[in-house]
């Protein structure tokens, strides 16, 4: 059995309050996870021989490491993470004015614009993503979001008219967006179509800063940026990394299911903190982009495991728009690792597909 202490966790996530236009990220938000000490004694935080903590993309990051090979030099890491996440920060920010993602929305062209190899491989995910939950993920729906009050503007949280949701929906959709590979380019079929990668591109960061590691002979790590992760080896006691899930509770912080990770990145959307309330009935932050409205169904959380951060990431905020039931059959079909967290009449229960390892606590 797992012995924890709360004492020995370390939140990973719950960094939501700082720039709007990335936490609010249009679908779902990030849920809690705790990356779990394993063995660790009372009130004492498992050490690491390099870790590095900081902001990003409007929320906070960390990367550790066991043991940081001799050649490699802290500063010149450290330096080399920053200049990673500040790159992909500055082309795929909704928040920077002059963002190559700003500057591709306020172009108002419908001629093939040409983007950074980066920018391009995100928006693939997001269209590859689209295609297989017909049209449930969808990186044009930002308008809508704002519209319900839930985006980086700050309209207000109130149930919008009919009229205002179905113009809106009449300018979205992941189908007025082409992407070229050679040479890379982008193209709008409506000149008004506002993509936001808040949905992926925090895991995107997370593989790029992963893959860095990797390229100086680091070998065992565990990478974070607003609780969307990546582990790959193990810690220095020889076992492999440790996170719980919470239970999606918004009364108490609880965990929900253990998971040990073995090189897999996981991704954890929830539905239970960003809402609101007007005439007796709640809304929730996820908007359905099928129809322009918040989701009705009970599915409180959703965990992917992925082998890269970006598609866990935008699989999370795809699951959540779908619900258990018809996100379950799209697991299936397509062999993805997911974790349901449903809330009943008594209480929570979970569902997984058959690929999720069974051996989680």
């Amino acid at each position: 059995m797992l012995k924890t202490n709360i004492s020995c966790w370390m939140i990973l996530a719950d960094k939501r309050f700082q720039s709007p236009s990335w936490i609010k990220r249009g679908i779902c938000w990030s849920v809690f996870l705790v990356f779990i000490c394993n063995g660790c004694k009372d009130s004492q935080p498992e050490k690491f021989d390099f870790q590095q903590i900081g902001t990003t993309m409007g929320t906070t990051f960390s990367v550790k490491i066991p043991v940081l090979p001799d050649k490699v030099d802290r500063k010149d890491l450290k330096e080399g993470i920053a200049q990673i996440l500040d790159g992909i920060n500055r082309k795929m920010s909704t928040y920077l004015s002059d963002s190559e993602l700003s500057r591709f929305n306020q172009n108002q062209s419908v001629d093939w614009i040409s983007v950074s190899p980066e920018m391009l491989e995100v928006v693939v995910e997001a269209q590859q993503i689209s295609h297989l939950s017909n049209g449930a993920y969808d990186i044009t729906i930002g308008p809508l979001v704002n519209l319900w009050g839930f985006g980086p503007s700050d309209t207000g949280q109130k149930v919008p008219d009919a009229l205002s949701i179905d113009e809106l929906l009449q300018q979205t959709g992941s189908k007025f967006l082409e992407f070229r590979r050679e040479p890379h380019a982008l193209r709008k079929k409506m000149a008004s179509l506002y993509l936001d990668l808040s949905s992926l591109a925090k895991g995107y960061a997370v593989d790029r800063v992963a893959a860095y590691l990797e390229s100086l002979g680091i070998k065992d790590f565990l990478v974070e940026i607003g609780g969307e992760l990546k582990a790959n080896g193990r810690k220095q006691d020889g076992q492999f990394w440790r996170v719980a899930v919470e239970k999606p509770d918004p009364a108490q912080r609880s965990i929900g299911q253990v998971l040990e990770l073995n090189n897999i990145a996981v991704a954890t959307s929830g539905d239970y903190r960003n809402f609101f309330d007007q005439d007796g009935q709640r809304y929730s932050h996820t908007i359905d982009p099928r129809t322009g409205k918040p989701i009705t169904h009970r599915l409180a959380s959703v965990t992917v495991l992925s082998n890269t951060t970006m598609r866990a990431d935008g699989l999370a905020t795809a699951f959540m728009v779908l619900g258990h039931e018809a996100g379950m059959r799209m697991a299936e079909r397509e062999r993805i690792p997911v974790l349901f967290i449903i809330q009943t009449d008594q209480g929570f229960s979970k569902i997984q597909s058959s690929q999720f390892p069974s051996d989680t606590k």
